[in-house]
């Protein structure tokens, strides 16, 4: 059985030894969230796709809107969770257990860090390059650890790698954040060997593994794996937090966001927003909006948005709180959505069927997953070609533009093969079909 009292540390990765002093009222987790909020890595989710093409005239979320708001449910759903546990168990008070709220906010918004640009495409675009593309020949060449990690790419696991590695090039860098934040990301706590197919998700790479394994000691994690076995971890109890936050907000964001495209009509939104809520409860709502005068569709719809985010933070907190105790022992099954009351339940996987058949195969979606792949695709071609034959010439002028921070000169083909996928995955959509037309000729720098 997991223990609060040690799952919630605020030792540093990377400063173990340190004293450091400290010139505010902020807590360690605070520090977390604002050096997230304040990082490069971040502001660049501004200009990565969410799951529909960048905004022109309608504005639709992208990956940073999206963590925002995740940040903002993740808060709410740990406050509620820390009030209801510690109602039942108050020894917790004087804990770091109170600060869950704040862990889970700042874990939701590094959760989508180490996405590629073009979404779910720019994942499955690195996967395809060595699995069905010209990176197929590499699989012989570097180790067989590295190519699990690379042929079920995923961006959790990305991200993990990101906050949490140490060493950037020739020097040490990293966002040194807290054990429990670090640990509260990773959705998918074993390594890629255990991944069945490429549709399986995993939570580190093999050059994180240790990083991983130290945390998850401190924290007191209970290990699955048995000795000489792949890494495999139960999940972080607060993983299902931001789990819960991540599934709230992009589902019902996006049903939103394809209204306001006008991909979905207005009826359609409305009633599947209502099918949260009774009969009773649809009728109080509806007759607010009366009282309070919303009539334009967008913002009827934003209303009902909201009442559909506030019933199921409400119904996640209830299901956490009630299995407490199968979550701490590392048997819980599922995510919280899946086990939340019927009526919830069956509205929130309508919500999700309509959204695969409706949205996801939409053709703006489509046209941006199209094109997303292909630049992806061939980013990944060029620059792993550079890195296999640095000695070249054209080589040499490829790794001239890699900045400093990723070790593309390293002597190991494995550190130089994660260099360019650290490389390409950090980038903006903007950046990314920028510098393939460059390098495809079709456009010229003007200076």
């Amino acid at each position: 059985m997991m223990k609060w009292e040690q799952l919630i540390s605020n030792k540093r990765l990377g400063q173990e030894e340190k004293h450091i002093e400290r010139h505010d009222d902020r807590s360690e987790f605070k520090r977390d969230y604002d050096r997230l909020i304040f990082s490069a890595p971040f502001r660049r989710l501004q200009n990565k796709t969410q799951v529909f093409p960048l905004p022109g005239s309608i504005f639709v979320h992208n990956r940073l809107t999206h963590s925002l708001e995740v940040a903002c449910v993740g808060m709410s759903l740990g406050n509620d969770v820390a009030r209801r546990i510690l109602a039942k168990r108050p020894e917790l008070a004087n804990t770091l257990f109170t600060e869950i709220g704040t862990i889970v906010s700042a874990a939701c918004l590094a959760h989508d860090m180490g996405n590629p640009p073009f979404g779910h495409s720019g994942e499955k675009a690195i996967q395809t390059f060595f699995t069905e593309g010209r990176g197929a020949y590499l699989k012989d060449r570097i180790s067989p650890e590295l190519w699990s990690d690379v042929t079920h790419f995923e961006g959790n696991a990305n991200a993990f790698r990101l906050l949490a590695h140490r060493f950037i090039g020739r020097r040490e860098g990293g966002f040194v954040m807290t054990y429990s934040t670090l640990a509260a990301i990773v959705k998918y706590p074993f390594a890629s060997s255990l991944a069945q197919n490429e549709h399986s998700k995993f939570g580190f790479f093999h050059s994180e593994s240790a990083i991983y394994k130290k945390i998850a000691d401190e924290l007191g994690i209970i290990c699955k794996s048995a000795e000489g076995e792949p890494m495999a971890y139960a999940r972080h109890p607060l993983v299902y937090l931001v789990e819960a936050a991540d599934d709230i907000c992009y589902e019902i964001m996006d049903i939103e966001d394809a209204h306001k495209l006008k991909l979905i009509s207005y009826e359609t939104t409305k009633d599947m927003f209502l099918g949260f809520f009774d009969n009773e409860t649809r009728h109080k709502i509806e007759r607010r909006m009366e009282e309070e005068c919303i009539t334009d569709t967008n913002e009827r719809i934003t209303y009902l948005r909201a009442c559909v985010i506030g019933r199921l933070i409400h119904a996640c907190v209830d299901v956490f709180v009630e299995h407490e105790e199968e979550i701490l022992s590392g048997c819980f099954e599922g995510c919280l959505i899946d086990n939340i009351a019927a009526t919830e339940r069956l509205a929130y996987q309508r919500c999700t069927q309509y959204s695969v058949e409706h949205i996801y195969k939409s053709k703006p979606v489509l046209d941006i997953e199209l094109s997303g792949f292909k630049i992806m695709e061939t980013l990944m071609a060029v620059m792993t070609d550079a890195a296999v034959h640095p000695d070249r010439f054209y080589s040499r002028q490829l790794i001239s533009r890699v900045s400093s921070q990723y070790d593309i000169h390293s002597d190991s083909l494995d550190t130089r093969i994660m260099a360019v996928i650290d490389y390409i995955s950090g980038m903006t959509d903007v950046y990314a079909l920028d510098i393939y037309q460059k390098i495809n000729g079709i456009s010229l720098p003007i200076i």
